[in-house]
């Protein structure tokens, strides 16, 4: 490839596709599989004297045993308010607090729990899928605009070059999609 523009294109595909798998992942974590996992917390946002924060930044929340986590705050005064925020983060956990700290308690996952989970999983995926496709048709596009200025053989070479990245991204995708779905299957 001769042009600078495809090159660059070409390099700044991956930090994109990177981007995106990243995002996928943040989703999967966030996803309760039936064992305690201080990420399911990570976008509890608590309404603190006016702002909203991060339970995680305002908290020490530890792993109790496989099915308990618990939350200590740093303000032991911001415990209901931590609490109304867990609640409407609609994560199926039921807070209990004694004062001063707050204990959540995964219950084991029911079958169609699990299917649910597995369908929300999929259809993730497939969004991820969506978004790799749509940033190697924006590269595509950008090889299309530049066609006079650079021979066919080039851009076809990049077309190349970008396919090939994306079926590298799509089978991360498919990977991490099956390793979630076999951790929610787990009993």
């Amino acid at each position: 490839m001769q042009h600078e523009k495809l090159i660059e294109s070409a390099n700044k595909i991956d930090e994109k596709f990177n981007k995106v798998i990243d995002h996928l992942k943040s989703e999967l974590n966030s996803m309760r599989a039936g064992r305690a996992n201080p990420i399911v917390l990570s976008r509890v946002m608590v309404d603190y004297y006016g702002m909203m924060t991060p339970l995680n930044q305002m908290a020490n929340i530890q792993v109790t045993d496989a099915r308990t986590l618990t939350v200590s705050l740093y303000d032991v005064s911001a415990l209901k308010e931590a609490k109304k925020a867990i609640i409407a983060a609609d994560l199926g956990l039921n807070p209990v607090d004694d004062g001063k700290v707050i204990r959540l308690s995964f219950p084991q996952l029911t079958e169609e729990r699990r299917k649910d989970l597995i369908k929300q999983v999929r259809k993730t995926g497939e969004e991820s899928k969506v978004a790799l496709r749509n940033e190697r048709r924006d590269a595509i596009d950008l090889g299309k605009k530049l066609k006079k200025e650079t021979s066919e053989d080039d851009i076809a070479e990049y077309e190349k070059v970008i396919q090939k990245k994306l079926d590298a991204a799509v089978e991360k995708v498919d990977k991490m999609i099956k390793d979630k779905e076999a951790d929610l299957l787990e009993i």
